[in-house]
């Protein structure tokens, strides 16, 4: 696998030719009457066209204001990726946010993830930011891969993202020991 920035003028339809987004959900981690439930709620989460033109335009508009696009490549083929806004979030602007990470369904299982999870926080703390900040697909699967990594619930809550997507779980990810948490060592 060979990991790297994913410049703005590569980020075409093209980039995600070999890639799947596919992913069958059964279980989910949801806030019901303020706790969190783990229930069924049986989909499959895809992409259509018109959400490949906005992740496209998104990632191309966060790589225009620096931020952070990076991808796995396998045989030049596009396996995984995550973004970080460069635009500080938070009341302290403590947090820069952790827009995307995906990895293709052929090639999950295989420490893509935590390694372009890893990249990301390595980029934000060199941007001086003391926390990551994630709004999560709610799928158990994907919970216990941030949960893995050492994310906790959000002290912090960005009402934009819950709006966008209220199913989300959100997620913060300390980067350095005086965030008031402690977190793995990546």
């Amino acid at each position: 696998m060979n990991y790297r920035i994913i410049e703005e003028h590569k980020i075409d339809r093209a980039l995600f030719r070999g890639f799947i987004r596919r992913q069958e959900v059964t279980l989910c981690r949801r806030r019901k009457g303020g706790e969190w439930v783990i229930g069924p709620d049986p989909f499959v989460d895809d992409w259509s066209e018109e959400d490949y033109r906005e992740l496209i335009g998104h990632m191309k508009d966060l790589s225009l204001r620096g931020g952070f696009v990076y991808g796995a490549m396998q045989s030049n083929v596009l396996k995984g990726f995550v973004t970080v806004d460069a635009k500080a979030l938070g009341p302290d602007n403590e947090y820069l946010d952790l827009r995307d990470l995906f990895v293709s369904a052929d090639a999950r299982g295989q420490g893509i993830g935590r390694e372009l999870f890893r990249a990301a926080a390595q980029w934000a703390r060199s941007k001086g930011a003391c926390k990551l900040y994630l709004s999560a697909h709610s799928a158990i699967e994907t919970q216990a891969f941030y949960k893995a990594m050492g994310c906790v619930d959000a002290k912090y809550i960005s009402l934009r993202h819950v709006e966008k997507e209220p199913y989300d779980c959100q997620l913060e990810y300390p980067l350095f020991p005086d965030c008031n948490a402690d977190a793995p060592a990546l």
